[in-house]
């Protein structure tokens, strides 16, 4: 896989043949860790390490605080202590580090775009990101509902705060994650755009361009801000742990 990479990035950038990758190369859906190899021979170790490096540490903390200055919905509120492990382990709420993403979501909130006037809820937008699934019920009927190409997570569980099995879903089909935790399940979903060469979803592209810019470094004089971007990124870096 890794002599044959530059073929594949031809092929995703190719805009007659983009699905032809999955054809030409089945092993993304049976062998784990090939969107990080991928990943780590397009931008090298240190910033493919970026994000499982300082999330917890320079970033989180930050995202918890600047959260708690928004108007405090129910899904903000659970989100909250689920992030800051103040939950009595409901089993509707997911971990710690999937909670703290999914309040950057909210800090970020989806904007009317293009494809769509009308406004979405931060609450909708995370549906597009992560996707909890019974481990009981059929993967394939959830991934033919499925509309878009844009990836998001497919974790698979008994309950939402114990998931046994992380997926990226992507054009109906399902990419198995290396990833054992949430963390690294969406540090492998960001990634896979780029192996890919796919678009953020319309109603993410606030939160992907934060991450990109602010935590992984990529592309950060060409990608062009939007001012809630802007104003958070200045926040966050303006704190002297990160």
């Amino acid at each position: 896989m890794k002599i044959t990479f530059q073929h594949r990035q031809d092929l995703v950038h190719d805009p007659q043949r983009p699905a032809d990758v999955f054809k030409t190369f089945p092993r993304f859906f049976n062998v784990k860790g090939l969107v990080n190899q991928d990943f780590l021979l397009l931008f090298g170790a240190e910033t493919a390490s970026k994000l499982l490096e300082k999330w917890d540490t320079s970033f989180k903390p930050k995202v918890i605080k600047e959260t708690k200055h928004l108007t405090q919905s129910t899904d903000l509120c659970r989100l909250l202590k689920a992030a800051e492990k103040l939950t009595e382990n409901d089993e509707n709420d997911w971990d710690s580090d999937m909670a703290s993403l999914l309040l950057l979501v909210h800090l970020l909130p989806p904007t009317a775009g293009r494809k769509r006037r009308t406004k979405i809820s931060p609450s909708e937008a995370v549906d597009k990101m992560v996707h909890f699934h019974k481990s009981c019920c059929s993967i394939d009927e959830h991934l033919q509902e499925r509309e878009g190409k844009q990836p998001s997570i497919l974790a698979v569980g008994r309950t939402q705060s114990r998931i046994d099995t992380f997926y990226i879903a992507v054009d109906k089909q399902d990419i198995p994650c290396q990833a054992t935790s949430s963390l690294s399940a969406f540090d492998e979903l960001f990634k896979s755009h780029y192996v890919l060469n796919l678009s953020y979803d319309e109603s993410l592209v606030h939160f992907y361009s934060f991450v990109q810019i602010t935590i992984f470094n990529i592309d950060v004089t060409l990608t062009k801000e939007s001012p809630c971007v802007r104003e958070l990124r200045a926040k966050i870096l303006n704190d002297s742990n990160v």
